[in-house]
Order: structure tokens, then C-alpha cells, then sequence
């Protein structure tokens, strides 16, 4: 299942990086929130795809993001992190009959409700570590906080449009 679909996450690594890059970091809305519709990456990959390789996948597009961002390992190690915790927060949000084999965590397999519990938690994560990483202090916690929250949903809206408009099936 994982070869068939190689060819597939390339194109969709690649374009997401690219749209990141060059549309997304381009806007700011109220000065200060960004999209980041990257971690969709992440969160389409297979179920079946091993922890091991979801590190290294999360490193490679942490990276490539910070590479062109130039924000020497922030995106990196918060995609990293989000890579991490992908597998507990599957099993905590598992269906009753487990996952069936050849099915993707998207919204037309197992519906909306648990797409956007799915996504929330590890966006809102990926965001929490990236804003006070950047920001490095607690100084500001509400402010960053709200940051994060404002974020999150900002990302998590175009995520699930994503889902409706492009990821059907």
C-alpha cells in the first residue's frame, strides 16, 4: 500500500511546500497570522505509514519550509513534534472497529466530526511549539497564545475546505 502511494505524497509534498512558500507566507491576516496548511502533509499521510518514517517526513518538511522561511529548525522540530504524536493521537481517537486497511485519515472515510478532532489536536500542537519556540519566552504568554488560537482555526478552516474541495476521495 505504501509504494502505490509514493508517487502521490511526492507530488503532494511538493506542491504543498510550494503553496506554503509562495502564496501562504505572503499573507497575514491581522498582522500576525499565517496559514500553515503544510502540516496537511502530515495529517493525510497513510495510517500504516511507520513511526520511523513519519520522523523523517516531518523533518524533511519542517526543513524544506524552513529553509525557504528561513527560521533555522522552528518549523522543523514543531513538525517533528506533530510527526511524534500522530500515532498516540490516532489510537486515543480510534473507532470502535479500528481503521480499515486501505482507508486515509480524511473526511470522506470517517467522517467530519472525527477529521476535525483528528486535525485540531495536532495542529493546534504544531502551532503551540512553533509560536513560543519563535517567540522563546513566556513573557507574552497570552498574546502568543492567542496567536496560536487564532492560527490554528485559520489553518484548521482551510484544511477542512481541503478536504471538500480537493482531497475527496
Amino acid at each position: 500500500m505504501m509504494i502505490e502511494a509514493l508517487p502521490k505524497n511526492i507530488v503532494r509534498f511538493i506542491l504543498l511546500v510550494l503553496v506554503q512558500v509562495l502564496i501562504l507566507n505572503n499573507i497575514r491576516i491581522s498582522g500576525f497570522m499565517i496559514p500553515y496548511v503544510y502540516v496537511l502533509f502530515i495529517l493525510l499521510l497513510p495510517f500504516e505509514t511507520p513511526g520511523w518514517l513519519l520522523l523523517v517526513v516531518g523533518f524533511m518538511l519542517g526543513m524544506s519550509i524552513d529553509l525557504f522561511m528561513d527560521t533555522p529548525g522552528m518549523h522543523t522540530f514543531s513538525t517533528v513534534f506533530m510527526a511524534f504524536l500522530r500515532p498516540p493521537v490516532l489510537k486515543v481517537i480510534e473507532p470502535r472497529d479500528g481503521y480499515e486497511s486501505g482507508t486515509y485519515p480524511r473526511v470522506a472515510y470517517y467522517g467530519f466530526t472525527w477529521f476535525l478532532k483528528y486535525a485540531a489536536i495536532l495542529i493546534i500542537v504544531h502551532h503551540f511549539v512553533l509560536f513560543y519556540i519563535e517567540i522563546f519566552r513566556f513573557g507574552d504568554f497570552f498574546l502568543t497564545f492567542f496567536r496560536v488560537i487564532l492560527s490554528s482555526l485559520i489553518t484548521l478552516l482551510m484544511i477542512i475546505l481541503s478536504q471538500f474541495f480537493v482531497f475527496r476521495r
